[in-house]
C-alpha cells in the first residue's frame, strides 16, 4: 500500500493501533470541557470531538470532508471566538509548528483549552522514525516533538499544561498480528515506563494575566441588607401607670 498521507497510515494496522488509543483518550479529555465552539484541525475523517457537549463542533482541514477548508497556520476564525481547539498529529507535519499554536492561542478566549497529539520521538516510535527518514512515507517523514518541547511552546504563549497521557508503548512493527502480541506491553509500560510510548496528548489552558473570573457578590448584597434592616424600638417604662418612652 502506497502511504500518500497521515490518513492513509491510519488506516493500516498500525494506524488502527495508534488510532483506537488516541480516540479513546480524546473521548474522555473532551468530555468535561464546556462552551459553545469547538474545532478539530486536520484528520477530518475522524470525529475526535464526538466525546465532547458544545453546541457548534466542527472541523477544519486543508483537504478532506471538513465544513471549513484552511490551512492551520492561518485560521479564518475571529479572535477570541473558540472555546475548545484540538490538534491531532497536526505540529509535527507542518512546516511551521509555532505559527500554528500562535493560531490558536489567538482564536482560543481565555480559559479556552487546546489539545495536542503527537508522536513521541523519545520511543520505539522514534527510533522506527530515524531508521526509515529517507523514506519520506508517513508517519515517519514528520518533526517529531517531544512533550518538553511542546510544553516550552505552549508557555511561552501563555498556556498553563495540563497532566497528559502517553500511550502506544508497543513496537513499530507493520503486522497486526504482531502487534496484537505486543499489546501485553501497553499495562507494563503505563506502569513501568510512561514517558516512552508512541505517542501522547496533552492539554493547554489558554492564560490571561490580570484577569479574574467575576461571580455575583454575595457578601456585599448580605451587608446592604443588613444596612437596611429596621430598627428595633427603643425601650418603654412604666412609671405610676403612666407609659413613658425612653
Amino acid at each position: 500500500m502506497s502511504i500518500l498521507s497521515l490518513s492513509d497510515w491510519l488506516e493500516t494496522p498500525q494506524g488502527q493501533y495508534l488510532l483506537q488509543w488516541e480516540s479513546a483518550r480524546f473521548d474522555v479529555m473532551v468530555a468535561d470541557i464546556f462552551g459553545y465552539n469547538a474545532v478539530q484541525i486536520g484528520l477530518p475523517e475522524h470525529e475526535f470531538l464526538r466525546g465532547n457537549r458544545m453546541p457548534f463542533r466542527f472541523r477544519c482541514a486543508r483537504l478532506g470532508e471538513a465544513e471549513v477548508t484552511s490551512n492551520a497556520e492561518a485560521l479564518p476564525f475571529a479572535t477570541a471566538t473558540l472555546d475548545l481547539v484540538l490538534l491531532p498529529h497536526v505540529l509535527e507535519f507542518s512546516p511551521n509548528p509555532h505559527q500554528v499554536l500562535r493560531e490558536v492561542e489567538r482564536v482560543l478566549v481565555p480559559e479556552g483549552s487546546a489539545i495536542i497529539s503527537g508522536f513521541n520521538p523519545f520511543s520505539l516510535w522514534g527510533v522506527r522514525r530515524l531508521l526509515a527518514r529517507s523514506n519520506g512515507a508517513f508517519p515517519w517523514r514528520g518533526q517529531y516533538l517531544s512533550v518538553r518541547r511542546t510544553k516550552d511552546w505552549l508557555a511561552l504563549l501563555g498556556f498553563e499544561t495540563q497532566s497528559g497521557s502517553f500511550g502506544c508503548y508497543a513496537p513499530a512493527v507493520t503486522s497486526g498480528k504482531w502487534l496484537e502480541r505486543w499489546r501485553f506491553i501497553d499495562k507494563a509500560g503505563d506502569r513501568w515506563w510512561p514517558i516512552f510510548g508512541g505517542t501522547y496528548i496533552i492539554q493547554g489552558i489558554k492564560r490571561v494575566q490580570g484577569m479574574r473570573l467575576i461571580t455575583p457578590n454575595w457578601r456585599d448584597r448580605r451587608a446592604a441588607a443588613k444596612r437596611l434592616s429596621p430598627v428595633a424600638q427603643r425601650g418603654r417604662q412604666v412609671t405610676g401607670g403612666v407609659q413613658k418612652t425612653k
